[in-house]
């Protein structure tokens, strides 16, 4: 009778990874991006990012602090949602905007409901998104690379960008914000993060490829649709969150789908060029019921199918 059975609570699979390195991976996927803003827009974009990088970290500290919470920066999670933030805002912006943005995001969207794991939506997203309510006329005040006549280059979505091409595109030497712009840096963290397995292809792939199809359905250039507007950052970096995203496969579907569909619907329909940060939040809320509906049964429980006899008794 040496051997003991022993019964636990779920989860019973577990992973050495723990939430401090997937949040280290991201930011390293995140690097070839901010090396790209840094070239294209100059020392502006670096002191942004490292501004709002900053002000995460610390106003996560402070409330941890204030409410007498375990302090929770050594898990990187701040430090993400504080690069996402600054890859969404202009390099033009005055120093102490993105302070108000990650205010927003980090103590009232991800702390006031209960720390990592219970915000409702992604921070960085709503922080994006109070910023360019806020201050609509600084956040549509794009930077341009250096060397490049603002008055005579497009940015893309616009009305006046139709004449991008593709390298430009790829290469992010154009208008828009710090993180939106190299479709190559952007792509080549994406890879990364889906080899390291930190996250599922199944979002990003089915979200890019709905705005694809719905694209070419519209007489739009599925390629430029892909490449421009920050689809590609929002695609593997922003709806991949795990706490914001479905966790069944067929969720991902769903949720992947329905991100293609609202931002197409912005893009093309309505007077915003941009909509995958609208796209992301809706479908963020959308996230629990999602996950109801796409639930697996338990393991070992059965279906009960009543014939008509046995309902009858």
């Amino acid at each position: 009778m040496g051997n003991k059975l022993i019964v636990t609570a779920a989860p019973h699979i577990t992973s050495a990874d723990s939430t401090q390195k997937i949040m280290q991976r991201v930011c390293i996927a995140l690097l070839p991006a901010l090396v790209a803003s840094v070239i294209i827009f100059g020392i502006n974009a670096l002191i942004i990012t490292v501004v709002t990088v900053a002000a995460c970290v610390i106003f996560e500290y402070l409330y941890c602090k204030l409410v007498g919470r375990e302090v929770s920066i050594g898990d990187f999670s701040a430090v993400v949602t504080g690069l996402l933030l600054a890859f969404n805002l202009p390099s033009t912006l005055p120093f102490w905007m993105p302070i108000v943005g990650a205010f927003i995001a980090i103590v009232v969207v991800k702390q006031l409901f209960g720390g990592l794991g219970y915000n409702f939506a992604n921070p960085a997203i709503v922080g994006r998104i109070a910023m360019a309510m806020g201050f609509a006329g600084r956040m549509s005040t794009y930077g341009f690379p250096q060397g490049v006549d603002a008055t005579s280059a497009a940015t893309p979505l616009s009305s006046a960008a139709e004449g991008i091409d593709y390298v430009t595109l790829l290469l992010g030497t154009h208008g828009g914000v710090l993180g939106e712009t190299c479709a190559i840096a952007l792509i080549i963290g994406g890879v990364y993060l889906i080899v390291t397995k930190v996250i599922s292809p199944t979002i990003p792939v089915t979200y890019l490829a709905t705005v694809a199809v719905l694209s070419l359905i519209a007489g739009k250039d599925p390629i430029y649709q892909l490449l421009s507007g920050g689809l590609l950052l929002g695609a593997f970096f922003m709806a991949t969150d795990y706490v914001t995203s479905p966790t069944t496969t067929k969720g991902k579907l769903v949720f992947g789908i329905g991100l293609g569909i609202i931002t197409c619907a912005i893009r093309f329909l309505g007077r915003m060029n941009e909509g995958v940060s609208f796209a992301i939040l809706l479908m963020n809320l959308m996230v629990p019921y999602i996950e109801v509906l796409t639930r697996q049964d338990r393991l070992g429980i059965a279906k009960v199918k009543k014939s008509k006899e046995g309902a009858a008794k």
